[in-house]
């Protein structure tokens, strides 16, 4: 979280690259659903938005694109009961075979807890997700979730810990997300034939409207419109930059930290629970951290 939270990123290559950095949502941002569901603090560093009706909602898009960096917003989840909800932060490109690197914190009735979900699509295929339960009060407070997306690995961290990692193995057939620009997304939207208990608790509609927190939207990046000499470019920068956003991997007590994570709050890993039948991937026996 440090580095996700440092000034500009300046990396001396051919030509010199710049990451955004403290970026203000009403600056950097565009409302692409249900703008009236969006309002920001006066300085534009904060914002929420709500879900009034399981037809209404709210997205936020970054205005530019980027490949790797990292983004990290402090969020707080609608409280209460928020079955039938789910409040996003992700990024993703657009059109065909989409990639796309996922949080999405699913509702639940009043005094049960939230469902952290991750996930990551490459080339349009996904089903790789993870989840977890919290060890906090995802609504007492705002915590930091950050996406870490380097051509070497995808991390993810809530509040300067990680808790998953996905390698890049596309040497042995592996997809990884390495050749399309993404956004930034944040949303909240109504998810009740699924979203809580497997769709068997619906939303208390008359609880509405249900209202997440975002502050300080911060993005480590290297903004790319899709070109091949950006592509390229933004691929060495954060291969060979600085810290944490290199190729050498976690820390031991990174990977302390995330181990211990996974052993007390994880409760589905798709390369352990076969659902449907499906087999494991082949990145389920590699190493992953």
């Amino acid at each position: 979280m440090e580095s996700s939270r440092r000034a500009l990123l300046l990396v001396a290559m051919a030509a010199t690259v710049i990451g955004l950095a403290s970026a203000s949502f009403r600056d950097n941002c565009d409302i692409k659903w249900n703008p009236e569901n969006a309002a920001f603090s006066d300085d534009g560093h904060g914002l929420t938005m709500s879900l009034k009706s399981n037809s209404s909602g709210c997205l936020l898009q970054t205005k530019k694109q980027f490949i790797y960096g990292s983004v990290s917003t402090l969020i707080k989840l609608v409280p209460g009961n928020s079955a039938g909800t789910v409040t996003t932060y992700y990024t993703s490109s657009v059109g065909a075979d989409h990639d796309e690197i996922d949080f999405e914190f699913l509702g639940n009735e009043t005094g049960q807890p939230y469902t952290l979900h991750t996930n990551v699509f490459a080339d349009g295929v996904g089903k790789k997700e993870m989840q977890f339960v919290p060890w906090f009060d995802p609504t007492a407070d705002f915590h930091a979730y950050t996406i870490s997306w380097t051509p070497c690995m995808i991390v993810w961290y809530v509040d300067d810990v990680p808790i998953r990692v996905f390698r890049n193995y596309r040497d042995k057939g592996i997809a990884y997300p390495i050749k399309r620009p993404m956004f930034g997304y944040s949303s909240i939207w109504s998810a009740e034939d699924w979203a809580t208990q497997g769709g068997r608790v619906k939303a208390d509609w008359s609880k509405a409207p249900f209202v997440a927190g975002y502050r300080d939207m911060v993005l480590d990046v290297c903004p790319c419109d899709g070109a091949d000499s950006c592509v390229y470019g933004c691929a060495g920068a954060f291969s060979h930059g600085g810290r944490q956003q290199n190729c050498a991997g976690l820390t031991d007590q990174q990977r302390a930290k995330m181990q211990e994570v996974q052993k007390s709050h994880r409760i589905y890993d798709y390369c352990v629970d076969y659902r449907d039948n499906k087999k494991p991937g082949p990145e389920c026996s590699l190493p992953q951290y």
